[in-house]
């Protein structure tokens, strides 16, 4: 069985700041200083200013502020093809719906508490650590097939190789099934660390398809025992790359 990472051999989650306001990022660097786990890389008060650090530097945890003028922060996060984790932040609880839809790993509204800080910097770490795990080597990464689905106060336990997709909504995610579906209160990015990657292919921001199932490729939808699973048109490349052309009868 695959050993957990050694969370002290495991660098530093390289972290930038993102707001407007200057007093904002004080008190984000202020909280986020006193974290080991957190080396801060950057701060900038616009979303162009974090597209040129971000481009020159790995990045990965960065809170985001929102409302910010010229380009939002939702705008500048669905720009990037392959964002880092994310923590937005705002004062105004009406943009929750913007960062549950994007996979954020947190939603924090102003005024933030450290508890609420610490609180949304350990699941970004949680799902930190999981992505390295993940790039361990991987000699036993097919043994353990079953995982636990959370409803409730219920633990379902389950066989990956059974999941024909995963949906995104919200802030929940549904499972998919042969002759069933579950809801967990879970986002896609963690979803998506738990399962092993060359197995589950990420087509589309809200979708998550066991590549073992695909039944037919029909222009920018792939069928899965009669759902029709949109592909994003920024990963069609990719997934053709990964999963069809070494398998293709007739090149």
């Amino acid at each position: 069985m695959q050993q957990p990472v050694d969370i002290n051999l495991v660098t530093k989650m390289k972290c930038l700041l993102v707001d407007d306001e200057p007093l904002a990022i004080e008190g984000l660097k202020f909280y986020a200083e006193k974290l080991d786990y957190i080396e801060i890389i950057g701060t900038c008060h616009t979303a162009i200013d974090a597209m040129e650090i971000i481009n020159r530097h790995a990045v990965d945890l960065m809170f985001l502020d929102i409302n910010m003028p010229d380009l939002s922060g939702v705008d500048f996060l669905e720009t990037l093809k392959n964002p880092p984790l994310t923590i937005f932040t705002t004062a105004y609880s009406e943009h929750a719906i913007d960062g549950f839809r994007l996979n954020a790993v947190d939603y924090l509204l102003k005024p933030i508490s450290v508890a609420r800080f610490v609180q949304a910097a350990q699941r970004a770490r949680a799902l930190f650590m999981q992505k390295h795990e993940q790039a361990l080597p991987k000699t036993n990464n097919h043994m353990n097939r079953e995982i636990y689905l959370k409803q409730g106060n219920e633990y379902i336990q389950v066989q990956w190789s059974e999941i024909l997709f995963i949906e995104s909504m919200q802030n929940y995610i549904i499972v998919h099934f042969q002759d069933r579906k579950i809801t967990v209160h879970q986002t896609m990015s963690a979803a998506e660390l738990l399962l092993p990657q060359d197995i589950f292919f990420r087509t589309h921001k809200s979708y998550l398809i066991n590549i073992a199932r695909i039944e037919r490729i029909r222009g920018n939808t792939i069928l899965i025992n009669g759902h029709e699973i949109p592909l994003s048109k920024h990963r069609r490349e990719e997934f053709f790359q990964v999963v069809v052309d070494d398998k293709l009868f007739n090149k």
